[in-house]
């Protein structure tokens, strides 16, 4: 007679089943464990590789690294990186503040205005923006967008020019760093919009029905219980979004005229940006000129890294956004 494993209440078939999820736990737990160990050594291999790049040119250099607004490490052995760093953080920061809050209107009207029916194409058409090669935005912002700007750059120039950002003589408009951030703000706009607009979307339903019960607007129940609750998730986006515009290379390549001062006059052609160097002159750098633009390359390493780590540590100050994003 065959002998029946299973008791009357079960325990033996229930004992397996709880072990089979208990390796699955465990394995889960081994292989995601696994995969942060390798995303930290990846990481770490890149300092590794970008402090031993640079250190030869760092010590080849003639000039001071950090407060020199010249390069010319391949010629005079004297480069710094201060001009480099204003205009990246400098375009960037315009970037940042011309982007946000269209990017955050985006976000409200596909998550609480907009009809189903036009929310959900008008998010994917948003997205798509992102998926546009860098090239493209760069070829598009040197052939259309800069003589757009033109006009506009002497009117603000000849009306505002009393603001340090409008002021300047000379040659007004063309490739400055008002075009490259515009083109930086755009390409920056979807991933702010997308992380905001998902953020909205988890706002508790009950507090938004609270709000409308007790006769607020649409605009004041947005802003009483939707905007407090994502603001976190706001902030760090833009974070994120300025990491990204930090980083990006071809597109301000073709626009930057590529100078070695710092000046926060915008509307001149006064412009240029660690990865925008980078990509015009490795291609004709000696060994201390590749060494050069390797350490400037650590420094961008060290500002994005600074970036999106404060935008991980502004997520986890509000842990139910973390909980809901988990």
């Amino acid at each position: 007679m065959a002998t029946n494993t299973k008791t009357r209440d079960g325990g033996p078939a229930m004992g397996r089943s709880a072990s089979r999820r208990t390796h699955g736990e465990g394995l889960f737990r081994f292989l995601s464990t696994a995969a942060g160990v390798v995303l930290l050594a990846i990481m770490a291999a890149i300092a590794v590789f970008l402090i031993s790049e640079a250190i030869p040119a760092l010590q080849a250099n003639e000039g001071s690294f950090f407060g020199d607004l010249i390069w010319e490490p391949n010629s005079s052995k004297v480069f710094g990186i201060g001009a480099l760093a204003f205009g990246t953080v400098l375009s960037s920061a315009l970037a940042l503040v011309i982007a946000t809050p269209i990017a955050v209107g985006v976000a409200l009207f596909i998550s609480h205005y907009a009809p189903r029916r036009l929310a959900a194409p008008l998010g994917y058409l948003i997205d798509l923006l992102a998926a546009v090669p860098s090239v493209v935005y760069g070829l598009w912002g040197v052939t259309f967008l800069v003589p757009l700007l033109r006009t506009p750059s002497q009117w603000l120039n000849e009306n505002l020019g009393w603001f340090p950002l409008f002021g300047g003589e000379g040659i007004i408009g063309g490739k400055t760093m008002l075009a490259g951030a515009v083109v930086l703000a755009i390409m920056i706009l979807p991933i702010i919009a997308a992380i905001s607009r998902e953020v909205f979307l988890q706002a508790p339903k009950m507090n938004e029905e609270a709000a409308l019960a007790l006769g607020a607007t649409r605009w004041e129940m947005i802003r009483m219980a939707v905007l407090p609750f994502g603001r976190p998730g706001v902030i760090s986006a833009a974070m994120l979004g300025l990491g990204r515009a930090m980083g990006e290379t071809i597109a301000v390549a073709l626009i930057f005229p590529a100078t070695f001062d710092i000046s926060f006059q915008i509307l001149t052609p006064h412009a240029n940006s660690i990865a925008a160097n980078i990509a015009n002159g490795f291609g004709e750098a000696n060994e201390v000129g590749r060494g050069a633009l390797i350490a400037s390359g650590l420094v961008l390493f060290v500002i994005t890294l600074l970036v999106n780590t404060g935008a991980r540590l502004i997520i986890n100050r509000r842990k139910e956004y973390a909980r809901a994003g988990a």
